[in-house]
């Protein structure tokens, strides 16, 4: 009897921790979806009140405010642009690494994985001044730049993974006439599914709410804004003292239904594909 009122015990406290952790999660989120149906008077009156009338106007107004259909076109040609030059060139990096065990890919491997720790600050302003000299300062310039910004955290996770994919399943691969990109896109990317998932969600929760790197590259170029860029300017241009909240809290909320979906239906991945990549 003690041992099952103990059992009982610590299952009440692993499921008291894990329901506060998911309201402390959801909070932000409900504050944001109940305030997006609100006025700026409502908002400001009574914050964490339902509102008195449930109507799309407001969202449909941010909507139109930020040009949502075409930022989000845009946002999604970056970021997808980006995740797929990512994945390419990650698991192609970290494969070659664990295949060539010299002295320069272990070197190299450290170089990346010391890359993580390099703050995009500190590099900014050389990097910034590098691509205007080349006349990079658009969006095939902010795709390159993600893609080499997101490389060393892609290659840490890829590298952990391919340590444990058998070399007989390559040479058997070769035996059967393939050639290299072949054996490796056909036999070995499959096997590491859970880890592209997991390189894929990072990265594109990154990239999507990403600001200060679109901002400093294509700036307030006509026609030529991500979603983020458009919030701000948004709020710039929306002629309203203070803080125009029934303007910032909608376009937020139909900013994020996106990634919030890729989310919901990638994330069991995620965790997996994180152990995957550091425990083998």
């Amino acid at each position: 009897m003690p041992m099952i009122t103990k059992r009982n015990l610590d299952k009440f406290f692993i499921y008291f921790i894990l329901i506060l952790t998911a309201v402390a999660t959801l909070a932000p989120l409900m504050f944001l979806f109940v305030n997006s149906f609100k006025s700026n008077s409502e908002i400001v009156s009574s914050p964490v009140a339902l509102p008195e009338h449930w109507t799309f106007q407001f969202i449909e107004t941010a909507m139109e405010s930020i040009n949502y259909f075409k930022a989000l076109g845009l946002t999604l040609i970056i970021t997808a642009a980006s995740v797929i030059l990512l994945v390419i060139v990650s698991s192609l990096c970290a494969w070659v690494m664990v295949r060539c065990k010299t002295a320069v890919s272990t070197v190299l491997f450290m170089c990346f994985t010391a890359a993580m720790l390099i703050p995009f600050q500190s590099v900014m302003y050389p990097l910034l001044s590098v691509f205007d000299k080349l006349n990079m300062k658009n969006i095939y310039g902010l795709i390159f730049m993600y893609g080499g910004f997101g490389l060393s955290m892609s290659v840490f996770l890829y590298h952990g993974f391919f340590k444990s994919v058998p070399l007989s399943l390559e040479e058997a691969a070769i035996l059967e006439g393939t050639n290299i990109f072949q054996m490796f896109f056909l036999v070995i990317f499959p096997l590491v599914k859970g880890t592209t998932v997991t390189v894929i969600i990072l990265n594109t929760m990154w990239i999507w709410n990403d600001y200060l790197l679109p901002f400093l590259v294509i700036g307030n170029a006509d026609g030529i804004k991500t979603l983020t860029l458009e919030l701000y300017f948004a709020k710039l241009t929306s002629g309203q003292y203070g803080n125009p909240w029934e303007l910032i809290f909608p376009s937020v909320f139909v900013s994020i239904i996106p990634i919030i979906i890729l989310y919901i239906f990638l994330q069991k991945y995620i965790i997996k594909g994180v152990a995957d990549g550091a425990v083998k």
